[in-house]
This record gives structure tokens, C-alpha cells and sequence, in this order.
């Protein structure tokens, strides 16, 4: 029992020895109106590349033409496009020429870095065209 009491007293000269910015008191929550007005701003990220984008992970690697021709590919790669059946914009990127609308699960053949090509785009009116001949 006699230990016990050497305890205690040992940590009231331990606390009062203490640095006073980690004794207990000071541990407690602030009230909201004591907050500092820094604190009370909105934080806004900064932007972390002005104009590569998608392409800053290359650096200063292969040249800025070749970085800009394979950003505008990365990003139609990567884009949703708007499904012709459903009409959601759902449609994604499976694998080359691939791609996928994942609300109504229908598979579409397409382009490599876009859901449609203007070769495909230039067939559709040439056939639309021809149909509206063979109906006249």
C-alpha cells in the first residue's frame, strides 16, 4: 500500500515538473469561437500541371510534340461517351476497338482511342445516302 502513495506523489511532482503546453488542461477541445481564422478558410488544392496533364508522368521524356500527340490519345482513351442505345453516358474503354456501355451492358465495336471514327462516320452517310436512292 505504501507503494501506492509513492505513485501518486510521484506523478504530482512529475506533472508539475511538466512542460505546460502538455499538461492536461491543455489537451481539452477549443470552443468553435476560438478558432483561428486560418483555420475558418477554405483550403483550395493548388493545380499540379498547367498545360501536360495526363502527360506529366513522361517529364521531360520523348519530346513535346510526341507528349501532345499522346495526351489528346490518353484523353479521348480515357473519356465516357454517350451510348446509342441507351443514351447514358456509361461508355467505356474495354480494350482496343472495344468498348462497353455499362448501363445497359452492350458491347459496341468501335475505334481505337474514340467510340467512333470518321472512317465509320463517312460510311454511315454513304449508306444512308445509298438507302435513300434505292428507296426512290
Amino acid at each position: 500500500m505504501g507503494g501506492m502513495t509513492e505513485m501518486a506523489e510521484c506523478k504530482e511532482n512529475h506533472n508539475s515538473s511538466f512542460p505546460t503546453h502538455f499538461r492536461e488542461s491543455s489537451l481539452q477541445p477549443k470552443s468553435s469561437n476560438q478558432t483561428s481564422p486560418s483555420l475558418r478558410k477554405s483550403v483550395k488544392m493548388t493545380k499540379r500541371t498547367k498545360k501536360v496533364g495526363v502527360t506529366g508522368k513522361y517529364g521531360t521524356r520523348y519530346g513535346a510534340s510526341l507528349r501532345k500527340q499522346v495526351k489528346k490519345m490518353e484523353i479521348t482513351q480515357h473519356a465516357k461517351y454517350t451510348c446509342t442505345f441507351c443514351g447514358k453516358t456509361t461508355v467505356r474503354r474495354k480494350s482496343v476497338g472495344i468498348w462497353n456501355c455499362r448501363a445497359c451492358s452492350r458491347t459496341i465495336a468501335g475505334g481505337a482511342y474514340t467510340v467512333a471514327t470518321p472512317a465509320a462516320a463517312a460510311m454511315r452517310s454513304t449508306l444512308r445516302r445509298l438507302r435513300e436512292i434505292a428507296e426512290v
